[in-house]
C-alpha cells in the first residue's frame, strides 16, 4: 500500500470512503493536509505499456485529513479500510512527533472498525466527543513520544 498527497481528482473517491459530500472533501484537500492510501487495482500487472510507461491503475483504499492548531494535531476526517486507516493515522502522528504536539481524533461511537484502527495505532479513549449528525462520538488522544 502506498501513501501520497491527495489531489482534487481524488475528491469523489474520498467522499465515497468517508460518507461525506464530495464538495466537503474537495475543500479539505485544498485547506488541510490530506493523504491517501492506494493499492494496485485488480487485474493490473504493472509491466507497463509499449512506450515504457507504467499503466498500472490504483484504487484508493483510505484517506486521512488533519490540521494543527493550539498545540494539537486534529484528525478532521478519515475513512477506508481498517488497514489503510491504521497506516494513514501514522501521518498525523509523525507530524505531531516532529512538532512536539498531541494528536486528537473523534470517532462515531458505533463505528467499531474505525475505533479499532485508532486504538491499534495507540490512541487512548479520553471520553465523549461532540454529537455529530445526531450520533454520539468518542474522543481519542495520543501523546507521541519525542523522537520515536
Amino acid at each position: 500500500m502506498d501513501v501520497r498527497d491527495a489531489v482534487e481528482a481524488d475528491a469523489s473517491a474520498l467522499a465515497t470512503l468517508g460518507d461525506a459530500p464530495q464538495e466537503s472533501l474537495r475543500n479539505a484537500i485544498h485547506d488541510r493536509t490530506v493523504r491517501v492510501a492506494e493499492e494496485p487495482s485488480a487485474g493490473t500487472d504493472g509491466e507497463g505499456s509499449e512506450d515504457g510507461e507504467d499503466e498500472e491503475s490504483t484504487t484508493i483504499t483510505g484517506f486521512v485529513g488533519f490540521d494543527a492548531r493550539d498545540g494539537t494535531v486534529y484528525v478532521t476526517q478519515f475513512g477506508g479500510s481498517r488497514a489503510a486507516c491504521e497506516l494513514l493515522l501514522e501521518e498525523p502522528v509523525r507530524f505531531a512527533e516532529h512538532e512536539g504536539m498531541d494528536v486528537e481524533v473523534v470517532v462515531t461511537a458505533t463505528d467499531e472498525t474505525m475505533r479499532a484502527a485508532v486504538e491499534a495505532v495507540g490512541f487512548e479513549k479520553k471520553g465523549s466527543g461532540p454529537m455529530f449528525d445526531g450520533e454520539r462520538t468518542v474522543r481519542y488522544r495520543l501523546k507521541p513520544e519525542p523522537g520515536s
